[in-house]
């Protein structure tokens, strides 16, 4: 069995084994890291070999760490990348390049169309009809979208939101509300089979996901990184946002939205955001919350794009594609019956 995982920031850990008797053995460690002692490396060998087959990441990590002389460093891994790495290679989790990507930057849609269009492109994609997509979302109108367990008076200002003509949706993953207007937001979501992320927590997922994007920015200009749980930040503040969901489809959809140029005082008019929330992030004013990205490249928000777009392709390729008849269809029938509805609205008043 062979197991990848690029630790995010990090380098790239391999590992081959075999399983016998329920217990790995003829583990090697390899990968473009630093490890001094050299010995390290055959002390981790031998921590893993032996181990059983259904060790989570923790017993793994563990014994890993308890296998390092005094004195040991790893310099871009730890024992926690080896043992995410050791369950992919047991889960044989798959990676990025082993796919045909597809790239979808179309029409603006209605922010309850595109809730519809999350669900059904990732379960297209959890039932081989469609190849893996990065999708690029456009907006045409304002809308505020809450997540999957957000209670809406808590989250938002309802007669604020009409008044500026703004929708108010529920999405399938978790995570916090989001203020989106035309032009203000960079969104894109991904659809990928489960196997991508096999082997790896929920945290250690978005910020694997995410990485691609980090480079992108980062060619920009900006130090970007990763904050867990799922923020993309910088030194100068968050960007913006990720959440997911994982569907027994076998497909995992991951979305994130970044700020461009946010209208901060509608925002705090429209979002309930609490004095915790604030406190939490170090700020006083909702309004300095987020530092966007136009601010910190001077770009416009289409050159930026593109930017993200030629970055993915380098990394993994992709070609254009676009959302068929039939997936666009099907999420109408979505927005009818589920996400238009008061009692997906409202299942957390």
């Amino acid at each position: 069995m062979h197991g990848e995982y690029k630790v995010p920031g990090g380098k790239l850990v391999v590992v081959d084994l075999d399983v016998e008797d329920g217990r790995i053995s003829n583990f090697r460690l390899a990968g473009d890291f630093f490890l001094e002692p050299d010995s390290a490396l055959e002390a981790i060998d031998r921590a893993v070999n032996g181990l059983a087959a259904d060790s989570d990441a923790k017993t793994i990590a563990d014994a890993v760490r308890r296998s390092l002389p005094e004195g040991a460093q790893l310099l871009g891994f730890s024992p926690e990348a080896v043992a995410t790495t050791v369950r992919r290679a047991l889960a044989r989790a798959s990676s990025w390049t082993d796919y045909d990507w597809q790239l979808v930057h179309g029409a603006a849609y209605p922010p309850v169309l595109q809730m519809a269009l999350d669900q059904v492109l990732a379960e297209e994609v959890g039932a081989g009809r469609r190849q893996p997509t990065l999708r690029i979302w456009e907006w045409e109108q304002p809308g505020v979208v809450i997540g999957s367990f957000q209670s809406v008076k808590n989250e938002v200002d309802l007669d604020n939101a009409a008044k500026y003509g703004m929708d108010v949706v529920r999405r399938v993953s978790g995570g916090g509300a989001m203020f989106m207007e035309a032009g203000s937001v960079i969104t894109y979501s991904i659809y990928a089979p489960s196997e991508l992320v096999q082997g790896m927590s929920f945290a250690d997922s978005y910020a694997f996901l995410d990485e691609w994007v980090i480079v992108a920015l980062k060619s920009l200009g900006i130090d970007a990184f990763y904050q867990p749980l799922n923020d993309i930040t910088s030194a100068k503040g968050k960007i913006g946002g990720a959440a997911q969901k994982r569907l027994g489809s076998g497909a995992v959809l991951h979305h994130v939205t970044m700020s461009y140029d946010m209208n901060g005082e509608r925002m705090t008019e429209v979002l309930r955001i609490g004095r915790e929330k604030l406190s939490d992030k170090g700020t006083t004013s909702a309004a300095k919350r987020v530092d966007p990205l136009r601010s910190q490249t001077g770009l416009p928000r289409a050159e930026i794009i593109q930017k993200m777009i030629g970055t993915f392709r380098g990394l993994y390729g992709a070609t254009d594609g676009d959302i068929t008849p039939e997936e666009l269809a099907r999420a109408e029938q979505l927005v009818r019956e589920k996400f238009a509805t008061p009692e997906w609205l409202y299942r957390v008043p």
